[in-house]
């Protein structure tokens, strides 16, 4: 039997997959390393935590499942977008890598949009927001022009975690959409966009596709690891690229609902959309393919938080035991998940989350519940707005968070009004990533036809046309709570 490994160098830990031809699963190592946090707005990580998290977890992988190196054919990986890590001639790290979750860029986006505005959304197809590459680049450009004269090239970071590992500078097409400074369409980098900011071009590194082979392990990584210097390495994809292939994301009318500490709605795309900013767009790791995508800036996040302040010595399981008890729309009770803000349809670093409605008879559970259904409130304003431009949904497939209780699935099915599935082995961006090494190594032909040996479905949610209708009521008085109290979080930040 023979192997490929794939790498999820996610935003709290890096996850390594062990996965057979069959497509199962058959070693699994998670190593977690720490996020800075040095001023309000900051989120930084050093990048030799990465690298060194992930040899030990290729390490522990190799030593857990006897498995000879000779077979394992391929490596690929998935991580966090939009990250910035700059590098030196030497190719040696300049400073700590700013993160998606970083919001100190908001004057940086608003130089953006007046430098370029809708010139910047026709070629990225996307508006500048903190989360992307390009507004840190300025940052930087702006605060510390010390590095920012030293830098010889900039990567993001799964693409700087695989330089580690073979010695190659690339950065595939899916992760470079994400820094604003690729043209989508043609996808290279843009040079209208650089020279609008000063920006040389030889920063940007060479572009490769999510399963062009990229090179080998370096005999370091070998030495360290006991993995072989015959074992391929494929480029991989971002993370929300890779968990739509981990997810069977492939063809038009499928979508894919994660909730994880963001929560993000994604639609399968086969040619280039012009949505004015409104959704992002980006390159899938399918070639010639896309994905539009709307993100919710605190959906796990928001119910974790719930659970910390008032349970955080509960499990999860007790936490959550008593919502099925309460009926939909939690007795009149409505949340919005803006702890940190919004990103769509509201890209609002200042807007805060509320409670309305909250009144005596409300217990613990009906707040549960609550949570829960703003965060899937939020997402559905992303799912309408793909409707609005046209897209044809026909089912949605849930993973994360929001896949591990069928309440919120069935509750994702109602307020979505559409089939919400279940897949039977997920494994989130780290199993995309197997994926792509799996055809990188030539065992299918495309995508697609690894897909259908890989990835299964379990369970199949269907709305229910009564509580379908409720939700939908609610929803529109959600949909109101924003322009209410942008004014008033504005206000009370004055506060903090």
């Amino acid at each position: 039997m023979k192997y490929v490994i794939g790498i999820d160098l996610g935003t709290g830990s890096v996850k390594a997959l062990l996965v057979n031809q069959e497509g199962q699963v058959c070693g699994e190592v998670s190593k977690s390393y720490s996020l800075h946090h040095k001023q309000p707005g900051y989120s930084e990580q050093d990048p030799e935590d990465w690298y060194e998290q992930t040899i030990n977890s290729l390490h522990e992988l190799m030593q857990h499942s006897n498995v000879d190196p000779q077979d394992i054919e391929g490596i690929s990986f998935s991580g966090q977008m939009h990250g910035l890590v700059l590098l030196d001639d030497d190719g040696q790290v300049l400073r700590p890598a700013i993160l998606w979750n970083d919001t100190r860029t908001t004057q940086q986006c608003r130089r953006i949009m007046n430098t370029l505005g809708t010139k910047l959304i026709k070629i990225s197809k996307n508006t500048a927001l903190e989360g992307f590459t390009l507004p840190k680049i300025l940052w930087v450009q702006e605060h510390e022009p010390e590095i920012y004269h030293r830098t010889s090239c900039f990567l993001t970071p799964k693409d700087y975690l695989r330089y580690r590992l073979t010695g190659h500078l690339h950065m595939d097409v899916t992760d470079a959409a994400g820094t604003l400074l690729l043209d989508v369409a043609r996808k290279e980098w843009s040079k209208d966009i650089c020279e609008a900011f000063g920006i040389d071009m030889k920063l940007c590194p060479s572009l490769v596709e999510s399963l062009d082979y990229v090179g080998e392990l370096l005999p370091e990584v070998t030495s360290r690891t006991h993995l072989s210097s015959d074992t391929k390495v494929f480029a991989g994809g971002a993370d929300n690229a890779c968990g739509a292939v981990g997810a069977g994301i492939l063809s038009n009318g499928d979508a894919l609902c994660s909730i994880g500490t963001s929560g993000v709605i994604l639609s399968y795309d086969e040619g280039i959309k012009d949505l004015e900013g409104r959704l992002h767009f980006f390159n899938h790791s399918d070639p010639s393919s896309y994905y539009t995508m709307g993100v919710t800036l605190a959906a796990g996040y928001s119910l974790d938080w719930l659970k910390k302040t008032v349970a955080p010595e509960e499990s999860y399981e007790h936490f959550m035991s008593e919502v099925s008890k309460v009926s939909a729309g939690s007795g009149g009770l409505l949340f919005t998940p803006y702890l940190v803000g919004e990103r769509t349809p509201h890209a609002d670093s200042m807007i805060r989350g509320s409670f309305i409605g909250l009144d005596g008879s409300h217990r613990r559970e009906h707040l549960i519940r609550a949570v829960m259904e703003g965060i899937t409130f939020s997402l559905n304003e992303s799912l309408v707005m793909l409707h609005e431009m046209g897209t044809e949904v026909n089912r949605i497939v849930s993973i994360g968070g929001g896949a591990k209780s069928d309440v919120w699935l069935q509750m994702q099915a109602d307020i979505f009004q559409a089939p919400v599935v279940k897949l039977s082995n997920e494994q989130g961006p780290a199993f995309g990533a197997a994926m792509l090494a799996a055809v990188g190594s030539g065992w299918f032909e495309n995508l697609h036809a690894c897909a259908e040996r890989f990835v299964k479905y379990d369970r199949r949610f269907e709305p229910d046309p009564e509580i379908a209708n409720t939700y939908q009521g609610l929803f529109g008085i959600y949909q109101s709570i924003y322009a209410s109290t942008k004014g008033l979080s504005e206000q009370l930040l004055l506060y903090r």
